[in-house]
């Protein structure tokens, strides 16, 4: 039985993640955070009975890097997946020390527990399509220079460059996923995508009248995120390590997530959108588009939900959580 090691777990991606690798019989271990308030809904459906115990939760922090060393030495995991972060990029612009300790240098003290432990294992960074920022070309692949725009983007360049690093001066198998914008029913609430969906089962439910929102013109290449975690799954699979951009080719603007959403349910959006300057960036990153062919040429791997796919399951789901 391979064991994998999660960070982020309790989050979208780390949901999806861990769903996957116990179908595929994998013994699987996270670390969540201590907080008065214990909030894993997305893990809800995993926990384990005690005659299958194959799902095991750790207290731990990317800040403690003595922790997670001390972790990984006992679980001697076969994978690890550091999907850990401070992910909100305008959040990150509040609290720029905070996401590059977590998001950032985070990372190192993680491949660093894994160099200094010794043990024997297969690293994935989630690195984020944020690094390109300010675009230099369309599609962006895995070639295309960086141009962070955000504390955010910055702190997963940096993670980027430094699993690179550790591949190059120690040998270890590390990899990247470029993952472009992937989103689903387990979208943090505060995500752009979620806000609207989750608006829209309020206000079909009579609960509110508005939805504020910041710039409707950005342009994101936007998948499922349930499908792209078999591509992280993929990439550690592989003879040798590598970097991957994760994406659809396609992209939308927010505006276009709107009309599709409100269209769904049969309303107009524009009698329930209002503005908030206060979720505009000081910096934008306009436009993002990634060009996944190295992932299906190398991996396998394409996406399979279409946009508008996306966007109703989303919806649905949001109107079904609102009646139980």
């Amino acid at each position: 039985m391979k064991r994998a090691f999660i960070t982020g777990i309790t989050g979208q991606d780390g949901s999806y993640l861990a769903e996957l690798l116990l179908a595929k019989e994998y013994e699987v271990h996270g670390i969540v955070r201590r907080n008065s308030t214990v909030i894993r809904s997305r893990l809800d459906h995993l926990l384990p009975t005690e005659k299958d115990r194959r799902l095991f939760l750790h207290y731990g922090d990317l800040a403690d890097g003595t922790a997670i060393s001390r972790l990984l030495y006992q679980i001697q995991p076969d994978e690890v997946y550091n999907l850990a972060a401070q992910s909100h990029v305008r959040i990150s612009f509040d609290i720029p020390a905070y996401t590059a300790d977590i998001t950032a240098v985070g990372a190192v003290r993680l491949l660093e527990a894994i160099r200094e432990s010794g043990i024997k294992t297969r690293f994935y960074q989630a690195s984020s399509s944020e690094m390109f920022g300010q675009v230099r070309e369309s599609p962006q692949t895995e070639m295309t220079p960086f141009h962070p725009r955000s504390p955010y983007a910055c702190a997963k360049v940096f993670a980027h460059y430094q699993t690179i690093n550790y591949r190059e001066s120690y040998g270890l198998h590390a990899s990247s996923g470029i993952l472009f914008n992937h989103e689903s029913p387990r979208r943090g609430e505060n995500f752009v995508t979620r806000k609207i969906t989750q608006g829209i089962a309020e206000i079909k439910a009579g609960l509110r009248a508005k939805i504020i929102l910041g710039n409707l013109d950005a342009k994101r290449d936007w998948g499922y995120a349930k499908e792209y975690v078999e591509a992280m799954w993929l990439m550690l699979q592989q003879p040798a390590p590598d970097d991957y951009v994760i994406a659809t080719g396609e992209t939308h603007s927010v505006r276009e997530f709107l009309e599709e959403a409100f269209s769904y349910v049969g309303l107009d959006w524009r009698d329930h959108i209002g503005f908030d300057e206060r979720y505009l960036r000081p910096a934008e990153v306009d436009h993002l588009v990634g060009d996944y062919s190295k992932a299906k040429a190398k991996l396998g791997w394409i996406p399979k939900t279409a946009f508008k796919e996306l966007v109703h399951l989303m919806v649905e789901a949001d109107i079904a959580a609102l009646k139980v």
